[in-house]
């Protein structure tokens, strides 16, 4: 007869057995757990009991089991239900003796010392006795149609055998060495794996063909979390089936579970429980068992394994859950090593746009070649604008170096450690030049094979030049103006908002203020960019340095070619001083470069330079009927327009006459009057407040 506990029992003489509690299902053993000493043994529906009862029937804190001298006793703790011991409700605290059965509900756990009496292992368990802490087992509770209303957990792990602390006690056995050899293939695998979606397949196609399974995906978080994971944060990385039905999301009861208690699941009957199936995807393609594994690392949290059996002769098994945790596991440190290398890969690819950025930029102080008061000037401009971080935009003609001066603007800042990104706007369509820009993620249009960080990205903390940024369309000017005003930005096909520092030095030989007023350019942006203006003069306006960037140009190529020239003769000097250079400084290379090429002495002569048969006036026409050269005198071209000129003026006069005669043939139109002149629209407009002149009433 069962007896109630008495304090006035004395226990001093008994001595200490071990005891075990077998959790029992009909006339088979589920599991076992071995009472220690010292340590309470909570039983209940909360998943922070020791032994844990999934069953509406049991409390969420329904009883405990502890240590009293020798005996054990069992305390109800005010369950809803109550607790029996062999038919009798108990009260207090109840004395448990050999063979006792404790009953929650209708599952039945027996107390005893002798553990091979209340045992019948099956040749499909695992007859091992694990520690509480490593399983907690929870038993179907039929109806009485012997049917279940709710999904049968089956087991839950939160460690496997497969980690180093357990394989030693394992190994030696066939089926573990089976699954141990397909676990080290599917690590060799997933170590070679590129990138997540790789790595995600390579898990899949493994899994499923060493388990039960015949449909399966991985889910990944937005990045690794250590808690605080919700299920609508899970994204579908990869999936695979091997039958008719295709991959249904997971429900949000399960994926929470996991994502709270870290531990992996494998539930039974899933269809028939309308909290862990959703009626519109589970329920429909009648998914029999489900396993979910959590993909962590130590506090990490990376995402789920999600893997289910369609088929009622193939259900999943406990020995199933414990191998797709451990590949879990190893996904885990997979998944750091695929962000490694992807991290590798975009450092690398920014220190070679780096190290080539620096190759070019190591001559800096150098290639601003010349001696001219115009070149000084531009020096000096440099020196002060550079140590600013104001935003630069650089305007002349092509060819006057308008990229030298931005690099100068570059080292003589405080960024002059940073990168120095270049980006020709004229080059690329308004696709590729969004995505050069931006960036891009893998998959966001045909051809992105992968995730490219843009030129704002490989700028950070450097200078991103643009040149000829008056040819952007449009709607890339528009977002090109949010991240010069500190908005950030996203990637081609991403959503994850990116800040940068960067300066910006742009650059553009078109007339702005024309494309504002035909609406090719925003004016905001205009307002934007134009901070500080520099203006490289043409060549032409500066022809003393001719012969000193000639001379350098020259001993440059020879070294690099390997010709033994000393310089040029002064035929060939007086013919390159006295050729205006529509191409300005790139053109005079060019020539430079071909001369190198074809001489044949030591001295570049006059017949060995090649002169473009192009002319300044050439590239402009200022009526279908008249062609005007700028590089003729001011007096010359005021008679070409109909207008005596005195010769005794100065040449500040001269050029005031000049211009003003021209603007009145152009009625007044400054673009057409500066396209005449050959000039900037803004060059004009500071001449005509230098005068004081304006357009007459």
């Amino acid at each position: 007869m069962p007896r109630q506990s008495e304090s006035s029992v004395s226990f001093a003489d008994r001595p200490a057995r071990a005891a075990y509690l077998v959790v029992r299902d009909g006339d088979k053993w589920k599991d076992v757990f071995r009472l220690t000493p010292g340590q309470v043994m909570t039983i209940g529906r909360a998943p922070t009991n020791r032994i844990v009862i999934r069953s509406e029937m049991s409390s969420r804190n329904h009883c405990e089991i502890f240590q009293a001298g020798p005996m054990w006793i069992l305390r109800d703790l005010g369950s809803r239900n109550g607790t029996t011991v062999d038919g009798h409700r108990i009260s207090g605290d109840w004395e448990l003796e050999e063979g006792q059965t404790i009953q929650l509900g209708t599952c039945d756990i027996v107390f005893t010392h002798e553990l091979a009496k209340n045992t019948q292992p099956t040749d499909d368990e695992d007859s091992e006795i694990e520690s509480p802490t490593q399983t907690q087992d929870v038993i179907p509770i039929p109806e009485k149609d012997g049917k279940s209303s709710e999904p049968e957990i089956i087991s839950r792990r939160k460690r496997t055998r497969y980690s180093p602390t357990s394989t030693a006690e394992h190994a030696g056995t066939d089926r573990f060495s089976q699954d141990l050899a397909q676990l080290w293939k599917l690590a060799v695998e997933m170590g070679s794996a590129k990138d997540e979606k790789q790595l995600a397949d390579v898990v899949l196609d493994g899994l499923l063909a060493a388990i039960g399974a015949d449909i399966g995906a991985v889910l990944m978080l937005p990045k690794p979390m250590s808690g605080g994971a919700r299920p609508n944060q899970l994204r579908v990385v990869a999936y695979k089936s091997q039958g008719e039905h295709s991959y249904q999301t997971i429900s949000k009861a399960l994926s929470k579970m996991v994502l709270e208690d870290r531990e992996a699941v494998l539930a039974k009957n899933v269809a028939d429980d309308s909290k862990l199936s959703d009626r519109d995807s589970l329920d429909e393609i009648q998914a029999r068992s489900v396993i979910c594994a959590p993909v962590r690392n130590g506090d990490l949290i990376y995402g789920l394994i999600h893997l289910y059996s369609t088929l009622s002769d193939e259900s999943l098994e406990p020995e199933h859950l414990e191998f797709t945790l451990a590949v879990a596991d190893q996904m885990a440190l997979a998944f750091e090593n695929v962000r490694e290398k992807q991290s590798l890969a975009e450092g690398l690819a920014r220190a070679r746009n780096e190290n080539e950025s620096l190759r070019n930029q190591l001559a800096i102080d150098t290639d601003l070649i010349g001696n001219s008061p115009e070149m000084q000037q531009l020096k000096q401009q440099i020196s002060r604008i550079a140590p600013t971080d104001a935003t630069v935009l650089i305007r002349g003609e092509s060819g006057v170096g308008k990229e030298l001066v931005a690099r100068a603007v570059h080292f003589g800042s405080d960024r002059r450690n940073g990168p120095f990104v270049c980006l020709n706007c004229a080059a690329l369509s308004e696709t590729l030049l969004e995505s050069e820009l931006f960036g891009h993620e893998k998959g966001s249009f045909t051809g992105a094979t992968g995730r490219k960080p843009g030129k704002f990205e490989q700028a950070h903390r450097g200078t991103l030049f643009l040149d000829e940024v008056g040819e952007m369309s449009l709607p890339i000017q528009a977002k090109f103006l949010r991240v010069l005003e500190g908005h950030p930005f996203e990637r081609v096909g991403g959503h994850e908002p990116i800040n940068v520092d960067v300066r910006v030095v742009a650059a553009t030989n078109r007339d702005l203020e024309l494309a504002i007023h035909e609406k090719l350019f925003r004016k905001d942006l205009y307002f934007r960019l134009f901070v500080v203006e520099i203006t490289p003069l043409p060549l032409r306006e500066h022809p003393s340095d001719i012969p000193v960037l000639a001379n350098y140009f020259l001993h440059r190529f020879a070294k690099k070619t390997g010709r033994p020239l000393r310089g040029f003769t002064d035929e060939a000097l007086e013919l390159l001083c006295q050729f205006d250079w529509p191409g300005n400084v790139r053109e005079l290379q060019n020539c430079v470069e071909r001369a190198v090429v074809l001489s044949t002495r030591d001295m570049v002569s006059a017949s060995e330079i090649k002169l473009s048969g192009l002319r300044v006036s050439a590239a402009i026409a200022p009526t279908p009927t008249m062609m005007v050269p700028t590089n003729v005198t001011a007096a010359s071209h005021s008679v070409a327009l109909g207008e005596t000129v005195k010769m005794d003026k100065s040449l500040d006069e001269l050029e005031q006459q000049h211009i003003l005669a021209t603007l009145e043939k152009t009625n007044w139109n400054k673009s057409q009057t500066a396209a005449i002149l050959g000039i900037e629209r803004s060059t004009l407009d500071r001449k005509l407040k230098r005068y004081g002149v304006n357009r007459p009433d």
